[in-house]
């Protein structure tokens, strides 16, 4: 019954070593629009109305803060085409910083995504879940949270799916929102040709009103506000860069042309929108937001089929937000898989399902953006506040590490200088949001963001710490490879008599789980010698290859796993066979090390009938909450998986040297 709620729910496997299984589950430039672009495109129903609310009675003053809004979209995108050039393998903001600027950097800035990433997921679908319930009963106002709190379940279940699967089922949802924006924009603009030589002698009109009210300088803080107060438009641009992984091959080119599908949809809704804010006089009003009220507007002599359009359009603003969140769930495992390569978190993060998604980072992404939507009380108001912050960190970060990056290789590089002012220009203008963002909206909620991405940086820190004390121990156990290659080992093996050399399967083999050719390998072998001396003439060396998110990149990645470990398995046979044993090195791959132990197990008792089953597991000095979260304990799972089909396994402790 299990097996088959997770086959319904979730899917059936799939196999990572089959060729076709990349490409069949990779996307292409259209889908990545849809699944990577679309909290960008979304942004267009909150970015730009914010940004004219905010410029008050001067509304024409938007029509320049329009062109720069869309100056700066272009601007950031060529920036991250430049980041994907440079870092073809993904890992956008955050590995910019920690591979040009320091890896400590590199985490702040991955912080920074990270807590963004959760935000998008929350924002996005509180916001849709506010515009849907604008359209039902008042009195249906207390179900909001928990129809918000579905939606992300629904959603992680979408996505333990896969990605390509939770985007075909979104697709329509996103194209409904293409279609109708380009129908409206396209008609304000074509039914008002006539009134553009308008707009711009209103345009000058309200710039020497505003000047004169304001005075030069005012009139500019005026336009920097409002053009700040749009950041969040900006928001999901990134998210190409870090969604490299999944994009067809190709890869570089189809991240390309998705950033041109992302780029020119949104730039050109984000001018359109002004355009048609300028054009039909939009005032703000109270409950309404001002694309709603845009629309009325435009569609208001077009009788009931008018209604019935604006009514669509605006639940199409509805849908796109709850898709704007497929962003959060696509970027944030991407970072945190890569955070765990590098061991600024838990190593599981960058575990694959069987699904071949990192399941771990939808969950914290998922389990994440519940308890901010229940915290919150789905406040839209509130998570606002607490939004694009965090995003403008890591653009700076990405920018300043790719500015450093294009002068020192200044000398080796002909056009350099065109990139690097493509930076540079990235540089000032997402440095000049972030201030600007920080000091408005610090005081009131956005000090939240800071603390908390403080808060995670330390944590992680706290962790890179353990594991590198770890690795320091594990280190100096691994000189035991040195001393076993050596022409005297410290520890002998007893040489096997030439008349006991003949290859019998029945006899009594030893079958050895290792990980690598290690020191911990090497003990869990001396182990078996000095507590069995003399009771195995064979020996088996187990060894699972686990293709994690980092081998699963490509299948030069893939290929490089299965090398390695057959590899370090030769080298414990060769071993084992200079001291006259009989030896085979068995090696598996997948995404679940204790299911391809349960599975050779089997085969391999089939083959030698009176085999005893080992594992070393590392005994550390002292043990701790962060020792037991950090580092697996892979024996114990598989002793307890073995066990239930009679098979027994032995744990070899190896204790790590404390000196």
């Amino acid at each position: 019954m299990v097996d088959y709620l997770k086959n319904f729910f979730i899917g059936k496997a799939k196999n990572p070593l089959d060729q076709s299984t990349m490409h069949n589950i990779s996307l292409v430039a259209f889908f990545a629009w849809v699944g990577l672009g679309s909290d960008g495109l979304s942004s267009s129903c909150y970015g730009p109305a914010e940004a004219y609310i905010t410029l008050g009675k001067h509304h024409f003053l938007g029509l320049l803060v329009g062109i720069a809004t869309a100056f700066t979209i272009f601007i950031i995108a060529e920036s991250y085409s430049q980041i994907i050039e440079l870092f073809p393998t993904g890992g956008g903001g955050y590995l910019v910083a920690s591979k040009l600027l320091s890896p400590n950097t590199g985490m702040i800035a991955g912080c920074a995504l990270l807590i963004d990433y959760i935000l998008t997921i929350t924002i996005s679908i509180a916001s849709g879940a506010d515009a849907l319930f604008s359209f039902l009963p008042v009195n249906w106002l207390i179900y909001k949270v928990w129809f918000a709190a579905a939606v992300v379940l629904i959603l992680i279940i979408l996505n333990m799916r896969g990605i390509k699967e939770s985007v075909t089922v979104l697709m329509p949802i996103f194209l409904g929102f293409v279609i109708t924006h380009a129908i409206i924009i396209l008609y304000a603009l074509v039914s008002n040709l006539m009134g553009f030589s308008m707009i711009i002698q209103s345009t000058v009109t309200d710039i020497r009103s505003s000047t004169t009210e304001l005075g030069v300088l005012g009139m500019l803080f005026l336009i920097m506000k409002a053009y700040s107060m749009g950041a969040g438009t900006y928001t999901g641009i990134e998210a190409v860069s870090n969604g490299l992984p999944i994009l067809r091959e190709p890869k570089v080119k189809t991240a390309k042309k998705t950033m041109f599908y992302m780029v020119v949809s949104l730039a050109s809704v984000v001018i359109g929108l002004f355009l048609a804010y300028a054009l039909f006089r939009v005032e703000p009003q109270a409950g309404r937001t001002i694309n709603a009220i845009l629309f009325n507007k435009i569609t208001s002599d077009w009788g009931i089929g008018g209604y019935v359009f604006t009514l669509f359009t605006l639940i199409s603003e509805a849908a796109i937000l709850f898709v704007a969140s497929q962003t959060g769930f696509t970027g944030g495992p991407m970072v945190l898989s890569n955070m765990a390569a590098d061991r600024w978190v838990p190593k599981r993060f960058a575990l694959l399902s069987d699904r071949l998604v990192t399941i771990n980072g939808i969950l914290i992404m998922g389990i994440g953006s519940l308890i901010l939507m229940v915290s919150t009380n789905a406040s839209v108001g509130f998570l606002v506040v607490l939004y694009s912050i965090n995003v403008f960190i890591t653009f700076c970060l990405s920018q300043i590490g790719m500015v450093k990056y294009w002068w020192l290789a200044r000398h080796a590089i002909r056009d350099w200088k065109p990139k690097i002012s493509v930076n540079g220009i990235g540089l000032v203008l997402t440095s000049f949001i972030l201030v600007s963002m920080t000091v408005i909206k610090f005081n009131e909620g956005g000090w939240i963001t800071l603390f908390i991405t403080g808060a995670l940086a330390l944590f992680m820190s706290i962790i890179k710490m353990n594991y590198n004390q770890t690795d320091r121990l594990i280190n100096k156990l691994n000189r035991l490879v040195k001393e076993v290659d050596s022409v005297h080992p410290v520890y002998q093996i007893p040489v096997r008599r030439a008349k006991d050399k003949t290859f019998d399967p029945n006899d009594k083999t030893a079958v050895i789980l290792v990980k690598d050719y290690s020191g911990t390998g090497l003990k869990a072998l001396f182990s078996v010698f000095k507590q069995f001396r003399g009771n195995f003439n064979n020996f088996v060396f187990l060894q699972v290859g686990l293709i994690d998110a980092a081998a699963f990149k490509s299948q030069a990645e893939l290929e490089e796993v299965q090398n390695k470990v057959k590899n370090q398995l030769n080298r414990y046979v060769e071993l084992l066979q200079q001291h006259g044993y009989n030896a085979e090195g068995i090696y598996r791959f997948g995404t679940d090390t204790v299911e391809e132990i349960d599975k050779a197990a089997s085969d391999i008792l089939k083959k030698y009938p009176n085999a005893t089953f080992f594992g070393g597991q590392i005994i550390f000095p002292k043990s701790s909450f962060l020792s037991r979260l950090l580092h697996n304990y892979t024996v114990f799972s598989a002793q307890q998986r073995l066990y239930k089909k009679g098979i027994p396994l032995f744990v070899l402790p190896i204790e790590l040297p404390v000196k």
